[in-house]
């Protein structure tokens, strides 16, 4: 379900920045047919209100050396508050760790991990995905191909 205080023009500009970022007003302007002024001060209100969290570049993770992709599944050994603190907060210092995300179901994260091979990997794991408190088991797959991979969402 779209956000009510999005109104049409607004969905468009969030549109078009998803797509390429580094579009300007001055473009923006002319391809949704709205002055420039208009587009900037809409670019603003999105930005303030945090509907735009910030502007990235997408990088081809192949041609940084990050070619090794894997999602690791964790499960800890307790969820009090404080261990399933700890564990993000350890967590999101590895920069292999691209994504982390806690879930329900069997395990209690899911991770994105970004390597340049299986031996990274490997040295990853040992040294410092698997030397965390309180998990009980990982169990890791890694991507053989990639069909699909959005950053855009359906506005």
């Amino acid at each position: 379900m779209i956000n009510t205080d999005l109104d049409p023009l607004d969905r468009e500009i969030l549109k078009l920045l998803q797509q390429d970022v580094l579009l300007t007003n001055k473009e923006i302007s002319y391809t949704l047919r709205k002055s420039i002024a208009t587009v900037h001060e809409r670019i603003r209100r999105l930005r303030e209100q945090g509907y735009i969290k910030r502007s990235v570049a997408i990088l081809d993770r192949k041609k940084i050396n990050r070619s090794l992709v894997a999602f690791s599944q964790v499960l800890l050994n307790d969820h009090a508050l404080s261990t399933l603190a700890t564990f993000e907060e350890e967590v999101i210092k590895f920069p292999e760790v691209m994504e982390c995300f806690q879930m329900t179901g069997t395990f209690d994260f899911i991770l994105r991990i970004a390597t340049s091979d299986m031996d990274a990997y490997h040295q990853f794991y040992r040294h410092k995905l698997a030397t965390l408190p309180n998990i009980t088991s990982i169990q890791s797959f890694f991507v053989l191909s990639e069909t699909k991979s959005d950053t855009a969402y359906p506005l």
